[in-house]
């Protein structure tokens, strides 16, 4: 079988200068995460749920993950479902149907409730290669990818370049060599189109289709990170030791370097069985020879020392094959990888995870740690991260983007709509806490009104009253002049022996003059006297009378009462 990895990934040198523009890249993505995230919110640019699906002949593996509040890592669901019923050999693209109903039923029982899902092909399904590649700006690049003439040249293909879906992520600019180092992986659209095909059957959306070395990768590069292994975050080297794939993974500085492990036919048979310890002995003999010069190579190479290999296996005697690794190469530890490890896990799941050998859950684990990159978060993370062999997945991500924008317009229509309410609530609150205040006192307020009400119709009723006499008063012309006239010249008309004892004056124009006189030539001079007078029209005698009871020897005296008609004055 030729080996379809050897020489495949040609390592940067590790004294390479940093990609041309780094420094501005990073600052110009933090600026657009910073803004994003304080606009649309971290979650919806760190990219959407997504659970991590493994397909494989004999179990459907199921994952998702999510941070809480104190950044760690949460496994909110996890599901393994067996097949039955699966033709013996068969595989997973060989029997659609099948493997689409298992995964329907597997959905239902794990309770997922994320559409999302990111899946894993086989390494043998995908062509992996770091090209090197005369320095090219991203705008060049793009064209000479554009123009098929880039992949051409670099990659030699047999098949049809349409026939594949190609990812492709520059992961070094090397100035000074005037060259830079491409990240190619490739699958044929057949195999992509199969395994989607099967996602959407089982009632899923696959957003994300990766490698199943880089998921390792990715589930590898989590638990340093969560260990806090500095030693392990710059160089760590998988072995994928099983019966579907055999593979040595060294990552060393972020990249992978991949060397395939050779085995027959009859070792399968073996590794199934495991009853002939001779054959036992010489299928580890054969595997552990490929592995140690896999790991001399890189260390003649790079000058760096591999302590120990991370183990990843689906086998269940897997412990007993170490132990005769660890016989053959001393030098060198073997160790199961647990990806879950550093994984919190809640008290319902973990009996679920309670496994001896839970190193064969890495690949799903690793597919959960996955978001949807919407907003090219992870653009400037390590190349394998970014990994998607999805054919449409610029128009899907194109989709989700005016997604997330429509959510984040409509979640600020809301919030406008909500804070209008809020103020008027605030206000019209405001209003009837400050009219309650005014209406302190209300009953007294009104029972003085309606006192000071009667109180002003009694005023108002005086008032009137004494502007109409007012009016009339207006209306009354004094005659006081006119009649100290009359009176002085009444006065002057007197004559001697005469006395009065009264003057009535009607009002308008007669005065009535009653008195004494000692005879009647007195009363007759003061009649022409009167007379005589201006402003008297008229004197005449109106009644003489003679006084009762006089004293004897008393001169007699008359009495007389004269009318007297005024002039019009």
């Amino acid at each position: 079988m030729k080996n379809p990895f050897a020489n495949l990934f040609k390592k940067k040198s590790v004294n390479a200068k940093p990609e041309v523009g780094d420094s501005e890249k990073k600052k110009k993505s933090g600026f657009f995460d910073k803004f994003l995230k304080n606009r649309i919110g971290k979650s919806a640019v760190k990219g959407e749920e997504i659970v991590g699906v493994e397909l494989t002949p004999t179990e459907i593996r199921l994952a998702q993950l999510s941070s809480n509040k104190s950044n760690q890592w949460v496994l909110d669901k996890f599901f393994v479902h067996p097949i039955q019923g699966m033709p013996e050999n068969g595989t997973v693209l060989e029997n659609p149907d099948k493997i689409g109903e298992e995964l329907q039923v597997a959905l239902q029982k794990s309770k997922v409730t994320t559409s999302n899902a990111a899946i894993a092909i086989p390494v043998t399904s995908a062509i992996i290669r770091v090209v090197t590649a005369p320095l090219m700006s991203d705008e060049e690049l793009k064209k000479a990818i554009d123009t098929d003439s880039l992949w051409e040249n670099l990659v030699q293909l047999t098949d049809n370049l349409n026939d594949y879906s190609i990812f492709h992520q520059v992961i070094n600019r090397d100035k000074t060599g005037n060259t830079m180092d491409i990240l190619f992986v490739a699958s044929k659209l057949s195999d992509i189109n199969g395994y989607t095909s099967i996602i959407k059957k089982g009632g899923l959306n696959a957003v994300i289709i990766d490698v199943k070395c880089f998921a390792l990768k990715s589930a590898v590069d989590q638990m340093n990170q969560l260990s806090g292994s500095i030693e392990d975050s710059n160089l760590t080297a998988v072995l994928e030791f099983g019966l579907d794939e055999n593979y040595v993974m060294i990552l060393y500085e972020n990249n992978p370097i991949i060397t395939d492990i050779f085995i027959r036919s009859q070792d399968r048979s073996t590794l199934q069985k495991s009853d002939n310890q001779e054959e036992m002995d010489a299928l580890v003999r054969r595997y552990i020879t490929q592995v140690k010069q896999a790991v001399q190579d890189f260390e003649t190479k790079y000058e760096k020392r591999i302590r120990n290999l991370r183990v990843v296996s689906n086998l269940e005697n897997v412990e007993t094959y170490l132990g005769s690794f660890r016989k053959n190469l001393s030098n060198t530890g073997f160790n199961l990888f647990d990806p879950i490890k550093e994984i919190k896990v809640p008290a319902q799941l973990e009996q679920t995870v309670k496994y001896e050998n839970r190193s064969y859950f890495s690949t799903v684990i690793g597919l959960a740690f996955r978001k949807l990159d919407v907003f090219g978060y992870y653009k400037f993370v390590t190349a394998v991260k970014n990994i998607n062999l999805l054919p449409n997945r610029e128009n899907m991500i194109a989709q989700k983007k005016a997604k997330a924008f429509s959510n984040f317009a409509f979640k600020g229509v809301i919030g406008v709509v909500s804070l209008i309410y809020i103020v008027l609530f605030g206000l019209s609150f405001w209003q009837i806490n400050t009219l309650n205040k005014k209406l302190v006192g209300y009953d007294d307020i009104v029972q003085t009104h309606e006192l000071r009400t009667i109180e002003k119709g009694v005023v108002e009723k005086e008032i009137k009253f004494i502007i109409k006499s007012l009016k009339i008063s207006k209306s009354i012309k004094s005659n006081k002049t006119a009649s100290f006239r009359v009176l002085a010249q009444i006065a002057s008309a007197v004559p001697k022996r005469v006395k009065f004892n009264s003057l009535e004056y009607n009002g308008s124009s007669q005065i009535i003059i009653q008195g004494s006189a000692y005879s009647d030539q007195d009363i007759l001079k003061l009649i022409s006297n009167l007379n005589n007078k201006k402003l008297i029209k008229q004197a005449s005698l109106a009644t003489m009378t003679l006084p009762d009871g006089q004293k004897a020897g008393a001169p007699t005296m008359k009495g007389f009462k004269i009318a007297c008609i005024l002039e019009n004055i």
